[in-house]
């Protein structure tokens, strides 16, 4: 069982960047790298016998797996992805709309929703499904080398 569970609203921001193609998994090399929503930061995600590592801040600060981590295990097979969603949330510059929301993810995730005219019930079930996942998850997460 995963140790610390990311909040939820980071689900979509990893939808986003499979939907943008901003995440290259080299499963040879046991390592993927992700491109920021705003294209100024490139984070390294490695894993070995289900440990996983990354500089993004969610995961090297915080202790929880943030988005690229949750990409990668999507891009993996390991969570479920549902590609109609992720397109819903293709090109959303998270980094900018977290900062207005001051990293209230709940309510950035929100605005998101309102402004595309999403389902919010459909994108909270998808999320639901994924977080469930998650949970069951027995893998460990930690910090990356190089800061965020």
């Amino acid at each position: 069982m995963m140790e610390k569970l990311p909040p939820a609203e980071k689900i979509p921001e990893a939808y986003s960047a499979l939907a943008d193609g901003r995440v290259t998994v080299r499963e040879e090399q046991n390592e993927a790298h992700i491109v920021s929503s705003d294209g100024t930061k490139n984070y390294t995600v490695k894993w070995e016998e289900g440990h996983y590592t990354s500089n993004d801040s969610a995961t090297y600060w915080a202790g929880y797996p943030g988005y690229p981590v949750i990409a990668v295990w999507m891009k993996q097979g390991i969570l479920p992805y549902a590609e109609t969603t992720a397109e819903q949330f293709r090109g959303v510059n998270w980094n900018e709309i977290n900062r207005k929301y001051r990293r209230n993810y709940t309510k950035a995730l929100d605005a998101v929703i309102a402004e595309r005219g999403l389902d919010r019930e459909a994108v909270l079930s998808e999320m639901r499904k994924v977080m469930e996942s998650i949970q069951a998850l027995d893998f460990t997460v930690g910090r990356g080398k190089g800061k965020p």
